[in-house]
């Protein structure tokens, strides 16, 4: 027993030095000069050595903490993405004059930051439904509270009250689903629910209310319809670096959770015959139900998104309808799927957080959000006119950018498994998103500039944190196979 603890410590290190991280941010904040920047490198640093200790976790497949916590391919990916967020979280919050305005209580905020991604990465190994709601309150309670990071603005104290009302809910919905479900198969462990649900243990009717409120829960953290209200006025109120971090880290977290935690309870071991829908399909159809979400999410936050002027609830809707786009690979839920899943995921995290950096700039310096405001941008500020423009245009999934390509991969997989009309549904869905992209790059280029607009002054280190992202959209619409072998190669899940 001992050595098990002191082995499962030792694969355990990506999380104890995001813990270390969160002290190391509390103690700088209150012994350093100026604390503002100097916090944030104490944690950028920190997150660079929890990198360290992911990598080194490659090619792993074990279980630690007894069987608590897997240590394998799939939970290195998306730890590999997270870290990746919360790095470039550090830099958007350095920059950010939302976040200046607020320095005295800047330890608080990466400590929560930290904090945040500590519960990510939990839920992105977690085997047991316990961990996995610990996990997500961690995730969530420490959401709440940076999304009203900004208190004196009642649009922030507004985002962050509407989250935890909306949040308390879907919690309860989460925990009383896994409680029905702990209840008919006598276990914590995904693996032991896998096994009491293939010896067929009844309770058609509780089975089902189980799956169907543990799927609301899971809906609400990645915000697919009809579980996205909370969504938009979040964005919007809360400082735009937590903005990216929700759109972005917390959307990636809850896939990676959603895909475990389906996958093993309920397709693989024999549950789940695809080929003649047998088995606990045959009392859930829940990917046909997923299929539904993935609909009703694609079309639904495309036509929301086509009346917002603001920027930042345009960028919101677009990171709904990409929720679903991605949830079409659930439908699946095989190999292929899944890496086409973890594909989208990874492109979707650099051109996202490219628009939104942009966005916080433009606002920062002309002291607005509407698109309306955006005339002439292109013309005054070619740089971030055009790598707007780049990233808007990745997002709507044109070619020779990675976005592109992840649309590509998670449409094959769904014609490839034959479901043709999802994948109709998605396309008519790509080009309702045309008109809102299309119409922010209209402002910025094919309208004049006002006579008061001036250049917006970028620093290098702007300019080098929005080339970083350009460059994955670039190059992964070009040269594609590193990324998806590596994430063929993470579609590894422990105990399987």
């Amino acid at each position: 027993m001992a050595e098990h603890i002191i082995d499962s410590i030792f694969l355990f290190l990506p999380e104890i030095t995001l813990t270390l991280t969160l002290v190391a941010a509390v103690l700088a904040d209150l012994v350093l000069k100026e604390r503002n920047r100097m916090v944030a490198w104490v944690v950028f640093a920190g997150l660079l050595v929890t990198g360290v200790f992911v990598l080194r976790q490659c090619g792993l497949n074990e279980s630690i903490f007894s069987d608590m916590i897997a240590v394998d391919p799939f939970s290195v990916f998306f730890k590999g993405l997270l870290t990746i967020a919360g790095l470039f979280i550090v830099l958007f919050s350095v920059v950010s004059k939302e976040l200046e305005q607020n320095g005295r209580r800047i330890g608080e905020y990466y400590m929560l930051l930290t904090g945040v991604l500590l519960g990510m990465f939990l839920m992105a190994g977690a085997t047991n439904v316990l961990m996995m709601y610990l996990a997500f309150e961690l995730t969530s309670i420490s959401s709440y509270v940076l999304s009203g990071f900004t208190k004196n603005l009642r649009k922030s104290a507004e985002a962050s009250m509407k989250y935890i009302i909306y949040g308390s809910v879907s919690s309860g919905f989460l925990l009383y689903g896994l409680t029905l479900l702990i209840g008919i198969t006598g276990s914590t462990d995904i693996y032991g629910i896998r096994d009491a649900l293939q010896s067929s243990v009844g309770h058609d009717a509780v089975l089902y209310l189980s799956v169907m409120m543990i799927l609301v829960g899971f809906s609400y953290k990645i915000t697919v319809l009809p579980f996205h209200f909370w969504a938009p006025d979040v964005y919007e109120g809360a400082p735009t670096p937590i903005t990216t971090f929700l759109a972005t880290a917390s959307k990636i977290a809850g896939f990676a959770l959603l895909m475990r935690f389906f996958r093993i309870s309920f397709v693989d071991g024999g549950i789940t015959d695809f080929a003649g829908y047998e088995g606990i399909i045959a009392v859930i159809p829940w990917n046909i139900i997923v299929a539904i979400l993935a609909t009703l999410t694609m079309v639904g936050a495309n036509l929301m998104a086509l009346w917002q002027d603001n920027i930042k609830r345009l960028l919101a809707y677009s990171s709904i309808s990409h929720a679903g786009f991605i949830l079409m690979g659930l439908v699946l839920l095989n190999d292929e799927g899944m890496a086409a899943m973890m594909v989208y995921l990874a492109i979707y995290l650099v051109m996202n957080m490219g628009a939104f950096f942009i966005a916080m700039i433009i606002s920062d310096r002309l002291h607005t959000e509407r698109i309306s405001d955006y005339q002439g941008l292109g013309r005054s500020s070619p740089f971030l006119g055009v790598s707007m423009a780049i990233f808007l245009v990745a997002l709507a999934g044109f070619p020779p950018t990675a976005g592109f390509i992840a649309k590509i991969f998670i449409f094959g997989a769904v014609i490839h498994a034959g479901w043709i009309w999802l994948v109709v549904v998605a396309g008519f869905s790509t080009v309702i998103s045309l008109f809102y992209y299309i119409r922010v790059v209209k402002n910025m280029f094919l309208s004049e500039p006002p006579d008061s607009m001036k250049p917006i002054e970028t620093s290098r280190g702007v300019m080098a944190v929005v080339i970083m992202l350009l460059i994955p959209v670039f190059v992964f619409g070009i040269w594609f196979s590193p990324l998806l072998s590596w994430a063929r190669d993470a579609v590894v899940l422990f105990g399987l």
